[in-house]
């Protein structure tokens, strides 16, 4: 869906990304993550057609970004970290302003803003101002702004940002959602602990390069996860563990920093993840 090739962005006083190459896969979610001023603002606007590249190529849905911008624009919705609302228009006068701006013909407008009015679970808040929303309310407002014109792609960058722990876990479900919906996105965080509930790529920026060449994958999103809590510590945790037919592919003391696969008679497979240390009771 998303080809990046040999992509180098510069600034007068410095080059924000140098020979990046990635490539992301239709309806995932895949992570930019990085410190400040790493290159990922500077990614995501270069993939959403709005800041033409010094060098290299970017393709999304077989679309060139600097060809064809216009047709990017229409398959794609863009999120920036910092976006505006209409606080006197209310959630359905906003979603119809964006769908106007989209393209949208007036005859279909009204089923294109219920539909992303859904998406995103602002279906009963249609005649609210968005001046009366909650902080994560007018987050949800501004993607189902970006997603009114049904994009193939959805770039959001630090969504999750000023967010409260319970907001973040609804803006979690609802990214998995678009997911499963059919979307791909790429997500510009900083909240490392949140990505894996959701992510199933992750990308480490560092200096304008992608840190290892390539992507990292996070987890399985095809298999259920479980969380393993255990009642005694053990100093054979590990050959427990293996005994019990999983793959520890790390441990040390009381600790499992990562548990592949588990297949036995009658269970479905499943990918542990333990992240942390055994506690004794």
């Amino acid at each position: 869906m998303i080809d990046v090739s040999d992509l180098a962005y510069e600034y007068p006083s410095r080059r924000a990304l140098d020979g990046v190459s990635l490539r992301v896969a239709p309806q995932t979610i895949t992570a930019l993550v990085g410190p400040n001023g790493a290159g990922k603002t500077t990614l995501l606007r270069c993939l959403a057609a709005l800041a033409p590249p010094y060098a290299g190529t970017v393709t999304i849905d077989g679309l060139d970004t600097t060809a064809a911008p216009r047709e990017i624009h229409a398959r794609l919705g863009y999120l920036p970290d910092f976006f505006g609302l209409y606080d006197a228009l209310s959630v359905r006068r906003c979603l119809t302003y964006a769908g106007w701006s989209h393209g949208i013909a007036p005859a279909l407008t009204a089923t294109a803003v219920e539909t992303a009015a859904r998406r995103v679970g602002l279906l009963d808040r249609l005649e609210t101002p968005a001046g009366e929303l909650s902080r994560g309310l007018r987050q949800r407002l501004a993607i189902g702004q970006a997603i009114v014109h049904e994009p193939k792609v959805l770039l959001l960058d630090e969504p999750a940002a000023g967010l409260d722990p319970q907001a973040r876990r609804d803006l979690s479900t609802l990214l998995l959602a678009l997911k499963d919906e059919g979307m791909t996105l790429v997500v510009s965080s900083h909240i490392l602990s949140e990505l894996e509930d959701y992510c199933s790529d992750m990308i480490i920026i560092e200096a304008g390069r992608i840190v290892g060449g390539k992507a990292i994958k996070v987890r399985d999103v095809e298999r259920p996860r479980y969380m393993l809590e255990l009642g005694t510590a053990r100093s054979d945790l590990a050959d427990f563990l293996k005994g019990a037919g999983i793959d520890v592919i790390e441990a040390g003391g009381f600790e499992i920093r990562s548990l592949d696969t588990m297949y036995l008679p009658g269970w479905r497979p499943a990918t542990f993840n333990y992240w942390g240390t055994a506690v004794a009771r």
